[in-house]
């Protein structure tokens, strides 16, 4: 967010922004949340932090009214799980989910950080995981051919997708689907993706 974007929101005692930001006046010396019903300051007594604590850092103390200190109202993870449906939802088109992903009101980098201290992935590797699993269960279960399979779950080429399923399962998908045909293909803990790339 810009800070006239912080502003905008400030002014309009905005609560869907709580949390994201908060604001701080130098001649009270103290910082609220963006809800904040107190009297609004004039723009130029106005600073903007990331955190509370980054407001206490710079000396400012918690408003009363709106006890910005408080932890009970928790919008960054209502954000973190808005930002795992899009991704759970299934939109293959990349422009498409950036744009959705930005209507969110965060930075990139905002999110990709958020995102990560709530689900210890990435995006980019969560989505990856999503595709995984997609394919995998695709080769179980259909018939389909494996090129077909490779752009259904998201893949932009055939070359990309056999070297990202061949890293993450150890096997070719031929493999796979060859050993889904002659058992139950169920994850195991060392086949597990997310431990991978943790590991990676």
């Amino acid at each position: 967010m810009s800070e006239d974007e912080k502003w905008a929101a400030a002014l309009g005692n905005n609560g869907s922004f709580d949390g994201i930001f908060f604001y701080a006046v130098k001649t009270t010396g103290i910082f609220c949340r963006p809800s904040c019903k107190s009297k609004s300051p004039l723009r130029e007594n106005v600073s903007f932090f990331d955190s509370a604590d980054q407001a206490r850092e710079a000396g400012y103390r918690p408003c009363k009214r709106c006890r910005p200190d408080l932890l009970s109202y928790q919008p960054l993870q209502e954000l973190a799980e808005k930002a795992k449906k899009l991704l759970d939802s299934g939109i293959e088109n990349k422009l498409l989910l950036a744009k959705e992903l930005r209507g969110l009101g965060l930075t990139q980098h905002r999110l990709a950080e958020l995102f990560r201290s709530h689900y210890g992935l990435t995006i980019s590797e969560y989505s990856q995981k999503i595709r995984l699993e997609k394919a995998r269960t695709m080769l179980a279960d259909t018939k389909e051919s494996i090129p077909d399979i490779a752009f259904e779950a998201g893949f932009e080429s055939l070359s990309a997708f056999y070297r990202f399923f061949r890293k993450q399962t150890g096997m070719t998908p031929a493999a796979y689907r060859k050993t889904c045909q002659n058992s139950t293909c169920q994850v195991s803990p060392d086949e597990n993706p997310v431990k991978k790339w943790e590991e990676d």
